[in-house]
């Protein structure tokens, strides 16, 4: 076995707050320079051997996931206008084909069936391709769309199309009727596009130097690029900006965010030329949303907010003068009930809630109400599982007599249903092919608290095979995020049951800093209380330990960006806790990255991290935990490592120096593998993205000494 690369060392200082730091490592932060890329080629050579024995491991989980999905499918049919819109996959093929077919009958909002059979796909009557990704990508070693959008007719679509992995896009526009794409040609948008109601002008929004999307565009079909106008141009560096469209398309909206605060712009869509107006001036810590509704009669803005209301609150107001002042609340302030979203219908409202850590959707209707009466009480739709999650899918028109619900758990694979308002009645339209014989009830899930070393009770997801013995002997995975009020809630992955069928023990820890529990809990892991995530997550996986779920010597932690923080942070901190790390995309080098505001997205993070650039407190914090700064030297777990070199979220320079330094000071057996063509993403195409999940998860496998075969059930 080879020796590991050594990465040289070229000191550079940094001081700040009359402190200073030598950074031996700071020099890799170049992508063009070429002994940066040849120390990346060499950790990737490194990795490559190091793993050469999982090899037939990995081809045996690529395959397990490839034979468990029916690769030609389709999508259920979502209805807008004349046409049923849907998504085709075929087998062999790495990308969608979006499609759609004609309404036959514009009464019935019964999904058409497009029967899947043998592997292939039966034919459409009236079928039309609106965009081949598969061709789109031909060529190109990174694909990626950023915006689908149809006009409101019918007769447009604006794609835009990524292919470096830089999050940068060039957008264009289809004419449906024909098939032909105009010349109009617009490069280096950021994500979406808006057609104006009379489908004559599409806005977009661009990106500054440091990635944070500033400014909204008003793009004239038939012109161009160089003529478009510039509609807003958000100056402050704490905010992104994008535009977009009510659900009823009344109204277009310009919307600049901070991570704390938020302002609404409007603009009636019959009127693209016209002038945008606030809804509500910024005021620092109120975030608030805004969506259309036809309330007894009377437009009005629906506004959710937290002013007064950490968990927010629905108020409405009209149009004409939506100033605060006269802001009228619908839905009050809960402790128990984090209000999300709000999407109106003609007859009714959806509302997005939280409750008890379950993602859920409430109906509230509209019709028959009275001008100025209050709304009746939300009333969720329930579901049977005991941890699951729900929540809208498509719905594009405004007046249907249906809401389609997208619902899933760890167990249930991804399911679609159309709640049908006037009955109450839920309609299953499809759940996801899991083919070879898989049995949900072959599987449990469960949700235990765990006493954190605070008092708090923190939640944790548990899924497991059936007769799996509790006695510590099992393999275990624990993933954590706990960053931007994100919630890690029930879903279903194909990929997991090649561990949850080798007899590994999988778990979410619900921390602090997520979503799961409400805006406080959010607050409480965030800024100077950050900490309080990673002791969470150690607190979780020592419970997971001591009631037999698994042992310490077997349990492998995983997490992505700002999760990959979070197993930086554990592996200094415990660990004895883990025996092994995988840390995707990890935010690792974060107080290097949140002193420096030339970097991409880094003054917007300082409302989640706080500002060591200028507040000395929350430097001498962040220096206190950032994984990079806290290596020392101790017996550290396993670690695997995947970057990408195009990732302009978390720069792919971050978990480099992070190896590097563990080697270095700690003599940590460490693996890096880098994505030379990819970005935050990771790697493009459903293949290839098969592919890394069976190296990423071959290396668990190894680690928490599972074995390479499925184990037979012993139900």
């Amino acid at each position: 076995m080879s020796t590991p690369p050594v990465a040289k060392k070229q000191p550079q200082v940094r001081v700040h707050h009359g402190d200073e730091v030598v950074d031996d490592y700071e020099w890799l932060r170049d992508p063009e320079n070429a002994d940066t890329l040849a120390y990346l080629e060499a950790e990737n050579a490194y990795a490559a051997e190091r793993t050469a024995h999982l090899e037939d491991l990995r081809d045996r989980l690529f395959e397990e996931t490839r034979s468990r999905i029916q690769e030609t499918d389709l999508s259920v049919p979502v209805r807008r206008g004349d046409w049923w819109y849907y998504a085709r996959t075929f087998e062999g093929r790495e990308y969608a084909v979006h499609c759609r077919c004609p309404v036959d009958d514009p009464t019935d909002w019964t999904p058409p069936t497009l029967e899947v059979a043998d592997g292939s796909v039966a034919d459409i009557p009236g079928e039309q391709v609106l965009l081949d990704a598969n061709a789109e990508a031909e060529g190109h070693d990174f694909f990626s769309l950023g915006a689908l959008s149809v006009s409101r007719d019918g007769h447009l679509l604006a794609y835009s199309t990524d292919t470096t992995g830089d999050e940068r896009f060039t957008l264009r526009v289809k004419d449906l009727r024909t098939g032909e794409v105009h010349p109009d040609e617009i490069a280096g948008v950021s994500y979406g596009a808006t057609w104006s109601l009379d489908a004559t002008h599409l806005f977009y929004s661009t990106v500054d130097d440091a990635w944070r999307p500033d400014k909204v565009w008003r793009h004239a079909l038939g012109s161009a690029a160089a003529e478009d106008a510039l509609v807003f141009h958000e100056t402050d560096e704490r905010y992104f900006t994008g535009v977009g469209a009510t659900r009823s398309d009344r109204y277009l909206m310009v919307v600049s965010s901070s991570k704390v605060t938020s302002e609404v712009r409007v603009l009636d869509a019959a009127d693209p030329t016209g002038d945008f107006r606030v809804v509500a001036r910024r005021r620092d810590g109120i975030e608030y949303s805004v969506e259309h509704a036809v309330i007894g009669g009377e437009d009005r803005f629906l506004v959710l907010h937290n002013d007064a209301a950490v968990n927010f609150t629905l108020a409405s107001v009209g149009v004409d003068d939506p100033s605060p002042q006269h802001w009228r609340t619908e839905i009050a302030h809960s402790d128990q009930v984090r209000l999300e979203d709000v999407d109106a219908f003609a007859d009714f409202l959806a509302v997005s809630m939280r409750k008890d850590a379950l993602a859920q959707v409430a109906l509230i209707r509209l019709d028959g109400l009275a001008a100025g009466a209050p709304l009746p009480e939300a009333e969720p739709i329930a579901f049977d599982e005991p941890l699951f999650t729900s929540g809208l899918g498509s719905n594009p028109e405004w007046d249907q007599p249906l809401v389609r619900i997208g619902y899933t758990s760890f167990v249930t694979p991804e399911t679609v249903y159309d709640y049908l308002v006037g009955s109450g009645e839920l309609v299953l339209r499809r759940r996801q092919p899991v083919l070879g014989g898989y049995d949900p009830a072959d599987y449990e899930q469960h949700r235990e608290w765990v006493v954190a070393r605070d008092g708090t009770h923190v939640p944790v997801s548990v899924v497991v095979r059936r007769g799996v013995p509790r006695d510590g002997s099992a393999p275990a995975m624990i993933y954590g995020y706990g960053a931007y009020e994100a919630s890690m809630d029930p879903s279903f992955r194909v990929s997991r049951l090649s561990l949850l069928d080798r007899g590994m023990v999988f778990a979410v820890a619900h921390v602090r800093g997520g979503g799961e529990m409400g805006r406080g809990w959010y607050d409480d892991g965030k800024m100077l209380a950050k900490k309080n995530t990673f002791t969470d997550f150690v607190d979780c996986a020592r419970h997971l330990a001591t009631t037999g779920w698994t042992s310490a010597d077997r349990l492998v932690a995983e997490g992505g960006s700002a999760g990959g923080l979070l197993m930086g942070a554990v592996a200094n901190d415990a660990p004895d806790a883990f025996a092994g790390i995988l840390a995707v995309v990890p935010f690792v080098d974060a107080l290097t990255s949140i002193l420096d505001p030339s970097l991409p997205l880094t003054v917007i993070e300082w409302d989640e991290w706080g500002d060591p650039l200028h507040d000395p407190d929350v430097y001498a914090y962040m220096k206190s935990y950032t994984p990079y700064e806290n290596v020392r030297e101790q017996d550290y777990p396993r670690i695997l490592a995947v970057t990408s070199l195009h990732d302009t979220r978390v720069l792919y320079v971050e978990p480099a120096k992070w190896v590097a330094r563990l080697r270095d000071v700690a003599g940590a057996d460490v693996l890096l593998k880098t994505e030379m063509s990819a970005g935050h993403g990771g790697v493009s195409g459903r293949y290839e993205s098969w592919k890394e999940r069976a190296y990423e998860l071959a290396w668990v496998i190894d680690v928490a000494g599972a074995p390479y075969e499925p184990v037979p059930s012993s139900t």
